[in-house]
């Protein structure tokens, strides 16, 4: 990929693409759409869309209300991100190679991509699915750490917004770019905010911290099909105290790479504002969390997708850096024998990242100078 690129300028009315139709990606579209951009809003399944395409648009509730009216809604990926200057994917991280690969044919130089989030290794792998797939454009992939808002959809086309987040690091790869990128990208959210590089970005995937290990500490209670909210219930003084111990793991990692990581409350207080003492207090402050119900099944994506997409490759990273990580690997092995499947062969590793038998330096080099293998 060329060094230097021309990005177009983020107008008003220019088109930004959002792949994915779930609980993000409508937020997403119509709080674009509400802004002024000319929307065109893809998903794989057309039965999202055929519904949204009958009501017209998208219901907004909660922190920003209206009626959103995208300018397309399609399950034809070639229409969704032809000519569109941004193109937003917010489909689940399992999805994220299948989505590169359709898209691939129908990318142009100039165009960036931004995983919101990219869960751990997502650029990466995204990055690494492209070249599988002959994708030659000069497009820049851009990580985010978390997704910007805390949303459900709480009926079919209508979108909730809990809370919006109000700083969200973004690393493009490679890092020589983000600050061209983010130019761009804060034309639509001001939000966003440079990291150093994308394994910034991955390390600080805070989802992995938060999502997995409650819902299979509070198994029983899921199972039992008892009603209570994720965040406020589901993280007990107990509970908080092995996030913390999982939490100082990821740290541990991030260190071997040279990475300066946030801890859980570090990030609290940096994406909500919430300043607390330790994690149990920081959960129970948050406005942000109040009313997230906690999943009502075990097979939920905070462990599909949380465990294979955000653990494996944290413990496939501290594998080639040689830290140990007992906690995030007794944690994935927990959720291989509640759902009875194997994450560690599912899940991203280095082999889709494309970064198998680099060592932590070759790694880092990669990622701030883009260097091809």
């Amino acid at each position: 990929m060329a060094e230097r690129i021309m990005f177009p300028e983020l107008l008003p009315d220019s088109t930004i693409a959002v792949l994915g139709a779930g609980n993000g990606g409508q937020a997403m579209a119509g709080f674009l759409a509400l802004r002024g951009f000319g929307v065109n809003l893809w998903n794989r399944s057309g039965n999202k869309i055929n519904f949204l395409n009958k009501i017209g648009g998208i219901v907004l509730e909660g922190q920003v209300t209206g009626f959103a009216k995208p300018n397309l809604m399609t399950s034809h990926i070639g229409e969704a991100v032809r000519g569109a200057a941004l193109i937003m994917v917010t489909v689940p991280a399992s999805a994220h190679r299948e989505v590169a690969a359709q898209m691939a044919p129908h990318l142009s130089d100039g165009q960036i991509i931004v995983l919101n989030p990219g869960r751990t290794g997502g650029a990466l792998e995204f990055r690494q699915a492209l070249l599988e797939n002959n994708c030659n454009c000069d497009v820049t992939i851009v990580e985010a750490s978390t997704f910007i808002y805390a949303a459900r959809t709480t009926a079919q086309g209508v979108a909730h917004i809990y809370g919006i987040k109000h700083r969200v690091p973004v690393a493009a790869l490679p890092a020589t770019r983000t600050m061209e990128t983010l130019r761009v990208l804060r034309k639509a959210y001001p939000q966003f905010i440079p990291a150093e590089s994308v394994l910034f970005t991955s390390f600080d995937n805070i989802g992995a911290v938060f999502h997995p290990l409650p819902v299979i500490l509070n198994a029983g209670r899921i199972e039992d099909k008892l009603t209570y909210e994720h965040y406020r219930d589901g993280i007990t003084p107990s509970v908080a105290r092995a996030l913390d111990a999982l939490d100082r793991e990821r740290i541990a990692i991030a260190e071997a790479f040279g990475v300066r990581t946030r801890s859980t409350l570090e990030w609290m207080y940096h994406t909500y504002g919430v300043k607390a003492k330790s994690l149990y207090e920081a959960v129970r402050q948050n406005p942000g969390y109040a009313g997230i119900a906690a999943p009502s099944s075990l097979n939920h994506r905070y462990i599909f997708e949380d465990v294979p997409f955000g653990l494996v490759p944290l413990a496939s990273l501290a594998k080639l850096a040689g830290v140990e990580v007992p906690v995030i690997e007794s944690t994935i092995s927990l959720a291989n024998a509640l759902h009875g499947v194997d994450y560690r062969a599912e899940g991203r590793c280095a082999e889709t990242m494309g970064i198998s038998g680099m060592d932590v330096e070759a790694i880092a080099k990669l990622v701030l100078g883009g260097d091809s293998q």
